[in-house]
């Protein structure tokens, strides 16, 4: 499968050869921030499957946590993906920033210890306080 995706201002955009892996809807306070919303929606992708079609020097990388990098669009803010040191094979993808259609669904909720104290989950998709094992 190959999937295409781009930030608002479509300065960046990237194309994905290959499977995106299970749908994460994270409910942890710095994707609170990181998006402005209740919750990042995000998937693993293979970092060698990802590949920039235009905007790599847009992109600005953000140290988040002590393992963690974001990468997001400097023009638009654009949230892209992240990186982690310790899974450094794998991009989290920001799916909201795909411009091909998913058939796939999210999978679960994770974090939702600290979500949002306005936020309803109104699904009935599994439901873990911290980051299931």
């Amino acid at each position: 499968m190959e999937y295409v995706g781009s930030c608002l201002c479509s300065a960046v955009r990237y194309k994905i050869e290959g499977d995106i892996g299970e749908i994460l809807q994270c409910h942890c306070q710095r994707c609170r921030k990181t998006t402005g919303s209740a919750f990042a929606v995000v998937a693993p992708v293979h970092r060698a499957q990802f590949k920039f079609l235009q905007g790599e020097s847009c992109i600005k990388k953000f140290q988040s946590t002590a393992i963690t990098q974001r990468w997001f669009c400097s023009e638009c803010g654009s949230p892209i993906v992240s990186l982690r040191e310790d899974m450094p094979e794998y991009f989290r993808l920001r799916v909201g920033t795909l411009d091909t259609i998913l058939s796939q669904r999210p999978a679960k909720h994770i974090f939702v210890a600290s979500k949002a104290e306005w936020e309803c989950i109104y699904d009935d998709l599994p439901q873990y306080a911290e980051r299931p094992e």
